[in-house]
């Protein structure tokens, strides 16, 4: 098991570890309308995944708006994962004015955190981590923040989104 920090108290994420190199397991989650969407959703792109523990803190807002930005002129897409209910991730993107990211939601019983091994403890929350798959869907860049109220390496991750 992975451990992190979060406000520097340990943490241990749950869940099935995905490594660099392996092909990205299947999840299901909500869209901003109550729709399931699975990574097959996504088929032939390429996918920056940025994981948040709530979109409604400075830094998850932070990381999203850089990941919007910095990745829109990509050909692929850009995904936000919290277990923020849709309507908090809708309520967010229209009051910000983002539409070059996706929100997906995974309150409803965390198949992303669980197949990627990025579920907090006894927090129901899931750890800030970065993947970037390819069209295949193999993992070419994952990052686990070590301190769940840090950011992650925007550069690094940018840099495997654009040579994918």
């Amino acid at each position: 098991m992975t451990q992190i920090t979060f406000k520097d108290k340990p943490i241990t994420l749950i869940g099935e570890q995905v490594k660099e190199g392996d092909i990205a397991p299947n999840f299901t989650v909500l869209d901003n309308s109550l729709n399931l969407i699975t990574l097959d959703d996504f088929k032939g792109k390429k996918k920056l995944i940025s994981v948040i523990p709530s979109i409604d803190t400075g830094v998850c807002d932070q990381q999203t708006r850089k990941f919007n930005e910095e990745a829109s002129a990509e050909d692929g897409v850009i995904l936000t994962i919290s277990v923020d209910l849709p309507f908090a991730q809708k309520r967010w993107c229209a009051s910000n004015s983002l539409d070059n990211v996706v929100t997906l939601s995974d309150h409803r019983d965390l198949s992303f955190g669980e197949n990627y091994g990025v579920i907090m403890q006894g927090m129901r929350l899931l750890a800030r981590s970065v993947f970037v798959l390819n069209e295949n869907n193999k993992v070419v860049y994952k990052e686990i923040v070590n301190e769940g109220t840090d950011f992650p390496d925007f550069e690094l991750a940018l840099e495997a989104y654009r040579n994918v």
